[in-house]
Parts: C-alpha cells; sequence; structure tokens
C-alpha cells in the first residue's frame, strides 16, 4: 500500500542518515582532537580514571622539579665536602713539612692558617637557594619530596628522602647568650651568666625536691647554634635507671621561644604528655603526673667539625706533633661527610629518573585509554562518507515515491 500522508521508507532512510551522520561527527571529532574519550560524555568511567591519572602525572612533575632542587643542592654541599677533603690533605702536607727541625714553621704556619681560611670560605659559601648542608645551620633533616602513593582506596600519601647535614665549620655558629633569671634557662638577652638553671614546678600530690631543681653547668659561659640541650626525666625511685632523655638541638638565631617549642615537641615525641615546657624567657618544667620525678640536664657543645684548625699552631716542634695526630681525624670527618652526601644524591638521582620513567608511563596508560586510533578513525571516515552519500540518495529516492501516485490520476 502506497500511502501520501506516511511515507515509511522515507522514515526509514531518515533515521539511518541520522545514525550515519552521529557516527561521522564521532570520528571526526576524534580526528580533530586525536581523543576517543574527550569528555565524560563519550565514556564516564574511562574519562574519570584518565583525570586521575592525568592529576598524578602533574604531581609527578612537582616531584621531579623538588629531586631536581634537592639534587642540586644536596651536589653542592657534596663537591665543597670534596674541596675541603683536597684542602685538609694539602695542610696535611703542610703540618708534615714542619716535622722537620729545619724548616721555616712560622711560613707554614702562615700557609696554614690560608687554607683554614679557605675551607671556612668554602663551608660558608655551600649554599644552594638558601640551604647550606655544611655550616650546621641544617639543625633537623631535610626533606626532599620523592614520592607519590596511591592506596587502592584512592588515599594518596606522600613520601620524602631526608638529607641530614653536617658541620663542616671551624666554629660553632652564632652565640646565644645566657641571661641571668631565677633558675631559668634563658637564651636571649645581654647579660651574661655562667650558670645554667632550670626550673621545674611540682604537681599531683607532692612538689618535686628542690635538689632537682638547679642543674649547673658552669663551664659555658654562652649557648651556641648546635649545641644540643638534654633533660633526662625519671621518676623520683632512687634506683639508677637511665630514664627518659629529651633533647632540642639550638640553630643559629633562635630564641627562647625556638627553645620552649623544640622542647616541648621533643617531650611529646617522647611520649610524655603531662611535661610542659614554657616561659617566654627560658625552660620553665612543669610536672603534672601524680608522682615525683628527678630531672637531670645536660648541654652538649656543638662545635664545627672542622674546629681543631683554629687551634692548630705548628711553629714549635710540640705543636707540629700534636697537630699530625689531629689532621687525620678531620679528614676523616671530611671524607665521611663526603660520602654521606654523596650517597644521598646518588639516591635522589635514582628516584629523580625513577619518576620520569614513571611518569612516562602514566602518559602511555592515559593515551591507550583516551587516545584515538587514528589509522581506524580514518578508515571509518571513509567508509561514513561513503554510507552518506548513500543514505541521501536513499532518502531521496523514498521522497520521490509518493510522487509515483499521480500518473494513476492522468
Amino acid at each position: 500500500m502506497t500511502s501520501i500522508l506516511t511515507n515509511n521508507g522515507a522514515m526509514v532512510a531518515l533515521q539511518t542518515l541520522k545514525s550515519i551522520n552521529n557516527n561521522l561527527e564521532t570520528t571526526q571529532n576524534e580526528i580533530s582532537t586525536g581523543k576517543k574519550v574527550s569528555s565524560a560524555k563519550d565514556n564516564a568511567a574511562t574519562w574519570a580514571i584518565s583525570k586521575v591519572m592525568e592529576a598524578d602525572v602533574s604531581g609527578f612533575k612537582a616531584i621531579s622539579d623538588s629531586l631536581s632542587l634537592g639534587e642540586s643542592t644536596v651536589a653542592t654541599g657534596r663537591n665543597a665536602a670534596e674541596s675541603v677533603t683536597d684542602l685538609l690533605t694539602e695542610i696535611k702536607g703542610k703540618i708534615t713539612g714542619a716535622q722537620e727541625e729545619n724548616v721555616d714553621r712560622n711560613k707554614l704556619q702562615t700557609d696554614i692558617e690560608a687554607l683554614t681560611s679557605q675551607i671556612k670560605g668554602i663551608v660558608g659559601a655551600a649554599q644552594f637557594n638558601g640551604l647550606n648542608l655544611l655550616d650546621g645551620s641544617a639543625k633537623d633533616p631535610v626533606k626532599v619530596l620523592s614520592s607519590l602513593n596511591r592506596a587502592s582506596d584512592g588515599s594518596v600519601t606522600s613520601s620524602s628522602i631526608s638529607v641530614d647535614g653536617v658541620n663542616l665549620s671551624t666554629d660553632g655558629g652564632d652565640a646565644l647568650t645566657l641571661v641571668q633569671a631565677a633558675e631559668t634557662l634563658s637564651t636571649g638577652g645581654t647579660a651574661a651568666s655562667t650558670a645554667v638553671a632550670l626550673t621545674f614546678q611540682g604537681g599531683g600530690t607532692e612538689a618535686m625536691k628542690s635538689s632537682d631543681k638547679t642543674a649547673d653547668t658552669s663551664d659555658l659561659d654562652t649557648i651556641l647554634a648546635g649545641d644540643v640541650i638534654t633533660v633526662t626525666i625519671d621518676a623520683d625511685t632512687g634506683d639508677d635507671d637511665a630514664g627518659i632523655d629529651v633533647s632540642y638541638r639550638v640553630g643559629a638565631g633562635d630564641t627562647a621561644a625556638d627553645v620552649v617549642k623544640g622542647m616541648n615537641d621533643a617531650l611529646k615525641q617522647a611520649g610524655i604528655a603531662d611535661i610542659t615546657a614554657s616561659d617566654s624567657t627560658g625552660l620553665v618544667f612543669t610536672n603534672s603526673t601524680d608522682a615525683d620525678i628527678s630531672v637531670a640536664t645536660s648541654i652538649d657543645r656543638g662545635r664545627g667539625d672542622m674546629f681543631a684548625l683554629s687551634s692548630v699552631d705548628v711553629t714549635t716542634a710540640e705543636g707540629a706533633a700534636s697537630a699530625l695526630s689531629e689532621i687525620e681525624g678531620l679528614i676523616q670527618k671530611s671524607v665521611n661527610s663526603a660520602a654521606e652526601l654523596g650517597s644521598v644524591e646518588k639516591r635522589i638521582s635514582i628516584q629523580n629518573e625513577f619518576v620520569g620513567k614513571l611518569t612516562d608511563s602514566l602518559k602511555s596508560g592515559i593515551g591507550s585509554l583516551v587516545d584515538a586510533d587514528m589509522e581506524e578513525a580514518s578508515a571509518k571516515l571513509k567508509a561514513l562518507q561513503t554510507q552518506q552519500q548513500l543514505g541521501v540518495q536513499s532518502l531521496s529516492i523514498a521522497n520521490q515515491a509518493p510522487g509515483a501516485i499521480m500518473s494513476l490520476f492522468r
């Protein structure tokens, strides 16, 4: 039956042509964008996975930059440490020469002092982007961001490579003057004191004994950057157990507030929640436990590893002999420092190379998910263009069918 109101053939041809045009549009988009999944509409699951992976790639690029910065910083320190080792070796030669009686020891001493000044200059200049790993100013391990770790549940954590600084300086750093304050340890001000005292306030059922309050370190007249303040806290039971040590290493430019904060952090890390340090001008410990505690304190001098160079004197036979035994230890310290930095530098370099390969693998994985197969797309485009032409021709023929009915009415 032929109807002039309903042209079934034209409708079928039109739907077929629309389908062909849709496929043709999709293929053209793949060719123009290079992606078979360019939006969530194309394939929501694949698009979501690719976006997460792209975010990881972006993160690993930042990690690569961090590793490159860390590697350069450590390399600067290692090169400087190696230069210090070379200079120390040269100084050893001068000291060895001074063992002879028939030499001008004063000239050798002048050479040694010049080389010592050169070592001091190298250590002071061994900084990269403001960070010096050789002068003892890096009081905490430097963290170099090394990786992002994505767990199966989607959570992300970061990991770092720790770089410990060394101290090849010839002195102990900037002095922090002690201040006389009633039974407190102070690290800021002008008045000097020959004693360090800590105040402890009792808590719980009984106050701490007065004999436990004062810690005398009369051999020290200053606190230097690099000094380690250690407090040993123990239940006051009279036995000889070691107790718990909490320590803080003084950094250049530290104030009393920095020392207080550092000591509190150390107490927390040691798991001591009921003993706290306070006071803006020193250290005042408060005991909030239910028992008496005994407290002992000490300060270890934080001299630079090359400090002994400042006292080398080969102008006498005794001084030359003493310097010869001293220089071997200094060379070993410098060698160890260079070796430590070199080991960390190598680790950072390996990690940086791995991150680069991992980034490439992620990019390849993303490409396999969302990139279009251009050869396949080209062949599909040619076929769809042919189908489109045939579909237009078929629709044209279907549209002409009702016109044939006019011949029946002639």
